[in-house]
């Protein structure tokens, strides 16, 4: 088909008029910022008081654009336990000079410490200044959206549904302790405990006693039994004798001969065996 002449300059200006006719929508940045979605990756954030120091974003970084430093204090123990060591956090730092916002570390945290929040103006004049340390990771996690809402009909979630479960059937409360003579008990029943004590003890001597005598008894009556024809010892296999060495063939059997049938004399062969 032949074309005709200045058709795409026409279809350029058509489509120049139509934009220049129509309202424009432009949003006034940075007064009013703009509407990111909920999942939006601007800047990971940092919860220090869920932080327990275990490292796991730091070793699985792809990146190693993660810093940790803690140290070890002592808690003070309870009465009747013993002490408690745990790990406190000194330094959390993220270099985002390095970081590709790839989520690994938000994902492998077992105590929600991190989380993406939508703040994304953090940007330096200096590259070397894009190394934010905890205390301002720790401000943006107050610009963290809140997780959505769960959808009807799902399943709720395994940490309500594991408190909300009633305890096993089996299980039963631990009997009420006792109170010894330190806690309260009267001298009366310090008495009474002491005579079962003596008791006890008293039958366990007479016991002992009679248990010594019939063991007298019965070793009085093995002594008096005949005494018993000895006991033969197990006949013993005779011994195997070693194997023999082995006889050159030929001083059995001369070469050329076959062993003799019903007495009559070995069959001769041709040839120069034969005649040997």
């Amino acid at each position: 088909m032949a074309r005709i002449p200045g058709e795409g300059l026409a279809k350029g200006l058509a489509v120049t008029m139509r934009h220049m006719l129509r309202k424009s929508e432009t949003q006034q940045y940075p007064e009013v910022h703009p509407d990111l979605p909920a999942r939006s990756r601007g800047v990971i954030a940092l919860v220090e008081e869920n932080c327990t120091v275990c490292m796991l974003c730091a070793r699985e970084c792809p990146d190693w654009c993660i810093y940790i430093d803690s140290h070890k204090e002592t808690l003070p123990a309870p009465e009747g336990g013993r002490p408690r060591a745990r790990n406190v956090l000194d330094r959390f730092a993220i270099d985002f000079s390095l970081c590709m916002y790839c989520g690994i570390c938000i994902e492998v945290c077992p105590f929600d410490a991190l989380f993406w929040s939508p703040e994304f103006e953090y940007a330096e004049y200096d590259i070397r200044d894009l190394l934010h340390e905890k205390d301002r990771l720790g401000e943006w996690a107050a610009t963290v959206p809140p997780p959505p809402a769960h959808e009807i009909g799902a399943e709720p979630p395994k940490e309500l549904s594991a408190g909300s479960r009633p305890a096993p059937a089996g299980r039963t409360a631990p009997p009420a302790r006792v109170k010894g003579p330190a806690e309260g008990a009267s001298a009366a029943q310090e008495t009474a405990q002491e005579a079962a004590q003596e008791t006890a003890r008293e039958t366990t001597r007479e016991t002992t006693r009679e248990t010594t005598r019939e063991t007298a008894r019965e070793t009085a009556r093995e002594t008096a039994r005949p005494a018993a024809e000895p006991v033969k010892a197990p006949e013993s296999h005779p011994r195997r004798e070693p194997p023999r060495a082995m006889r050159d063939i030929r001083s059995i059997r001369p070469p050329g001969s076959l062993p003799r049938k019903n007495g009559s004399s070995p069959e001769k062969k041709d040839g120069p065996e034969g005649e040997r």
